[in-house]
């Protein structure tokens, strides 16, 4: 049963130092107020899972919270380079990071093998592609049935998963609606999950075709954060805040802007300044 909780107590009991993490979200929905709690907690060594990273693990990075990441592709949609991502990997800033790349077809398929319980992933991919010389985790079996050789890689199992949604009811149970990615995948294959949300209600009412449900069995915490996603969007709630991925551009190239903007916007709030956010933002 999901424990309804404040976000800082939902971050301090379920993520830990050197946890294998996926904050997940396919442009819609992406947890930042919890991400937030992340860097405000000072967590470290951190192993960051994620199809698409962008701004959220930019700022963990360059707040010196990861040792790795893992994911298929890294920028700041729509503009350019993710610059503290960069700097950690090229220049060591704050801290020297590890990368591990893969494709989409592999990241979704080895969310599929964790949330299954599943050793590793299999299927057709990576046929004449060049990630395979430098990725060891990326490997081939030669089907017994056919003998065609199928490439694999091994399963995401994570420490903590930590999404976003639009409701859950006071059980527990989570209602995701509009573009969903990966987000039931992650909380089925970590030992641990965080849950933020738009709003708790006292019944989700019957879910269009498009809706995914997750029970509460599945879920550690979940957490009323209004605007939570911003500045990404909440299908039904808020727009996506073009402008500030924009902005961020100009943020993030330089050390001191970004720790300036990082004390002022993060280390200084707390989630409810997100509710601010969602309102300008709908």
């Amino acid at each position: 049963m999901a424990a309804v909780l404040k976000l800082a107590e939902a971050v301090e009991e379920n993520l830990r130092d050197g946890d294998t993490v996926a904050m997940e979200g396919f442009t819609h929905l992406i947890p930042y107020a919890a991400g937030h709690e992340v860097i405000r907690q000072k967590r470290k060594n951190l192993t960051l899972i994620r199809m698409t990273p962008d701004l959220i693990y930019d700022q963990i990075i360059g707040m010196g919270g990861a040792a790795k990441m893992v994911f298929s592709w890294g920028g700041n949609p729509g503009v350019g380079s993710l610059h503290r991502f960069r700097d950690a990997y090229e220049k060591a800033w704050p801290n020297q990071i590890e990368i591990e790349e893969h494709s989409h077809a592999a990241m979704a398929n080895a969310y599929d093998a964790g949330a299954a319980g599943m050793p590793f992933a299999v299927f057709r991919g990576y046929r004449g592609a060049e990630l395979p010389r430098v990725n060891p985790n990326i490997r081939e079996v030669t089907c017994p049935y056919t003998g065609e050789k199928l490439a694999t890689v091994p399963a995401i199992k994570l420490d903590c998963a930590i999404v976003h949604a639009q409701k859950a009811d006071r059980d527990g149970n989570v209602l995701f609606e509009g573009i969903v990615g990966v987000q039931k995948e992650a909380v089925l294959s970590a030992r641990r999950s965080i849950v933020t949300v738009e709003e708790i209600v006292d019944e989700i009412k019957a879910p269009s075709p498009n809706s995914v449900m997750l029970p509460s069995w599945t879920i550690s915490a979940v957490v009323k954060v209004p605007g939570g996603a911003h500045p990404s969007y909440a299908h039904g709630y808020y727009k996506r805040d073009n402008a500030f991925y924009k902005a961020w551009d100009k943020i993030a190239r330089d050390r001191d802007s970004f720790l300036a903007w990082m004390d002022e916007n993060v280390m200084r709030k707390g989630p409810e300044a997100f509710a601010h956010f969602a309102k300008r933002a709908a």
